[in-house]
């Protein structure tokens, strides 16, 4: 049963989601691309394998894994916003994949039986999960035996320019409903490897520098700054545009390539 405090945040969380969907789906989608295809390579995915998607979003991956494992396949997709859902659902139709299940859900209380999975993908999740510790039983628990993990997170702001403009950006914003949660949560991943490892997963973690450019400063912040600062006082958000411009564009308006270290967890149940 969720804390007080937990739904607090998981409503928040939701909120947060929901209001950026669109613009994720336009603008955020097409530059995590890499992203998703280094979360597929490493999955190895073969016909008929069963596979969760956790944090769909608006379903890029779980297009991807579809086509993979094939009609004889299933991918089951989960998020908990109902407006990524939404858009997800569209894509989903779009695709023509006719084995992807759209759920409603999250990490620490994955709507799924034990065992039910060969393979479970997080790109780009895992770092907003509120209770770690019980998202790794909860993975540990719908993986099959040798059932295997893919999960791509973000490294901390001084190898990923995403996470640098965030945190930035995000120091003039009240403190959220919880600690330990977004883009830069899981730089150092080595807590999470040790729960990981408690519940029977064997998993380690390897980089990789991955890129996307913004033509100009103001699409960057239109686009970014939504989580942070949609909420701050005009003057207030105008302090963290210029503070996010100061650091990242130092040099005037123009193209800036964004080069993320992206961390992926590669794990696998023991037999």
């Amino acid at each position: 049963m969720k804390s007080a405090s937990e739904q607090e945040a998981l409503q928040w969380q939701v909120t947060v989601w929901d209001r950026i969907s669109q613009l994720y789906l336009c603008e955020i989608d097409p530059r995590f691309t890499p992203v998703v295809e280094g979360v597929i390579r490493r999955a190895c995915l073969k016909p008929g394998e069963k596979v969760l998607d956790l944090g769909t979003g608006t379903a890029s991956l779980a297009i991807e894994a579809a086509a993979l494992v094939g009609a004889t396949g299933r991918v089951t997709a989960v998020d908990i916003s109902p407006e990524m859902l939404s858009l997800a659902k569209g894509r989903v139709a779009e695709s023509g994949s006719s084995n992807i299940e759209l759920c409603e859900g999250r990490a620490e209380e994955i709507p799924a039986e034990d065992a039910a999975f060969d393979v479970v993908l997080a790109s780009l999740s895992l770092m907003y999960v509120i209770d770690r510790a019980a998202a790794a039983r909860e993975l540990r628990r719908v993986l099959r035996p040798g059932g295997r993990l893919v999960a791509a997170v973000w490294a901390g702001p001084e190898r990923c320019d995403i996470v640098l403009f965030q945190q930035t950006a995000g120091k003039f914003a009240p403190a959220p409903p919880v600690s330990g949660v977004g883009p830069g949560a899981l730089a150092d991943p080595a807590a999470f490897l040790e729960q990981l490892t408690r519940v029977g997963i064997n998993a380690r973690a390897e980089a990789e520098e991955l890129a996307f450019t913004f033509d100009r400063f103001e699409l960057a912040w239109e686009v970014l700054a939504g989580v942070t600062t949609a909420q701050l006082a005009p003057e207030r958000q105008q302090e963290a545009k210029e503070a996010v411009q100061a650091v990242m564009w130092p040099h005037g308006d123009g193209s800036r390539p964004f080069r993320n270290t992206t961390q992926f967890i590669v794990g696998q149940v023991s037999a």
